[in-house]
């Protein structure tokens, strides 16, 4: 089990990518591994044949643990040196004991009235999934195709030139240009009227599991307080219309608003470093953090359909240029998405930024991120009615709500970070350096 950042002690085998008998070489992709902070896939360490899996999928073991053994040419499982795995610290759990006695058999269903079929639609292509006939398929090939409308039948097609003939995202892409096919729709047919849908049970991936562990732990550990303000944020919206097209050329890069806001928080941070904090409240001790790195919650679309959770972190946000920020920005939401993040980009986070006003909405209040003290959430730039003097003006405002841990942030020290904030978001020419 590698380390994968130095927070991380252990890790959980979701997926062996290659079974055993199987050619490998240095590099590609061996299995995917989930941990606390990220799911990613492990590459091999050396050129060989895999000659034994030790750990299952499903079980936990801690860094270091001996997982797998690969074989040398020519070399045999006999010629290899194999210490026993410690125990997982979360084994998957044990079958169910056998009972005692089989029951007997059910008497035999009545045999229902031969009735001529009825055409049926077929219905719409769902999320593709993991793994297909045997064939895997890529988080970030998944994610391409469930965005396209490919269909699960349609991408098992597309010949794929990756290791064991795994379709590239190059692949996919080259497939897109060709494609004259309407894509397959994603949303199911509108029940009819007075039609219940059944009860569904869907097992609970990792992510989901872990994100429910740290959310509750949050509101068990941290006093939350919120406190809510608007920014006028009019000259911000006119910078980006200004310069986005000539920053797309001379950068390569999108400029969208998340640059400017995670620049506004860390120079804010760094105006008052009681945010960008710690507390220890067994030792009786506040810990403030040298540098100001701040996180970036992104959704991360699963293949069920429903949203993961993932927060990328952008380090020394505070003296980091905006162009830079940006940079950083696109990558990491783009890799945060595609699953395809290092294990250790979401690590060493001291603040973070959520943005709910991706999907429209106004606002809300979020939980703070441990062991952090401080999240901000924003909500959607709209344009509204403002009073500036005496006139009546349309002006483009964003809701932002902070919310803080009342263990060491009280309402005055929250109050003045937020005001902050705004100031920078507000005197745009703050942000640029």
């Amino acid at each position: 089990m590698p380390q994968m950042g130095e927070s991380i002690a252990e890790g959980t085998i979701t997926k062996w990518l290659k079974a055993v008998g199987d050619k490998i070489d240095k590099d590609e992709a061996l299995l995917e591994i989930s941990t606390d902070k990220v799911d990613t896939e492990i590459p091999a360490p050396a050129a060989g044949v895999l000659g034994k899996i030790l750990v299952d999928e499903g079980q936990t073991v801690e860094v270091g643990t001996a997982i797998a053994v690969i074989l040398a040419a020519g070399e045999s499982i006999d010629d290899a040196k194999i210490d026993a795995p410690a125990v997982a610290s979360t084994p998957a759990p044990a079958p169910a004991p056998a009972p005692a006695a089989a029951p007997p058999p059910p008497p035999p269903a009545p045999v229902a009235p031969v009735v001529a079929p009825v055409a049926v639609a077929a219905p719409p292509a769902g999320p593709i999934p993991r793994v297909s006939n045997g064939r895997f398929y890529s988080p970030l090939v998944r994610t391409i195709a469930n965005t396209e409308g490919i269909s699960e039948p349609e991408l098992a097609a597309i010949p794929g030139t990756g290791a064991g003939g795994r379709v590239t995202k190059t692949d996919l892409l080259g497939y897109m240009q060709t494609r004259t096919r309407a894509p397959a729709g994603t949303f199911a047919p509108p029940l009819a009227f007075g039609e219940i849908p059944a009860d569904q049970s869907v097992p609970m991936d990792r992510m989901r599991q872990i994100i429910a562990h740290h959310m509750v732990a949050s509101i068990q550990t941290s006093a939350h307080v919120y406190i809510l303000t608007d920014a006028d944020v009019t000259d911000l919206v006119a910078f980006r219309k200004r310069h986005k097209e000539s920053f797309l050329e001379r950068t390569g890069q999108k400029l969208t608003y998340t640059p400017f806001f995670i620049k506004a928080s860390a120079l804010a941070l760094r105006d008052f470093p009681f945010v960008n904090a710690q507390v220890n409240p067994e030792a009786a001790q506040i810990t403030i953090k040298g540098e100001v790195n701040v996180g970036m919650a992104t959704a991360v679309p699963r293949d069920d359909g429903s949203f993961g959770l993932i927060v990328p972190v952008i380090k020394n946000a505070d003296v980091l240029p905006l162009r830079e920020v940006a940079r950083q920005v696109n990558d990491l939401a783009a890799r945060g998405r595609a699953g395809t993040l290092a294990p250790d980009e979401p690590q060493g986070g001291t603040f973070t930024v959520t943005n709910m006003g991706v999907f429209g909405s106004y606002g809300g209040l979020p939980i703070i991120n441990q062991p952090q003290v401080a999240i901000l959430g924003l909500g959607a730039i709209e344009r509204r009615p403002a009073v500036v003097g005496d006139d009546i003006v349309i002006r483009d405002k964003v809701f932002m709500s902070i919310g803080i841990d009342h263990r060491l942030v009280d309402g005055a020290l929250g109050g003045q970070f937020l005001e902050r904030i705004r100031y920078y978001l507000e005197n745009i020419d703050s942000c640029l350096a």
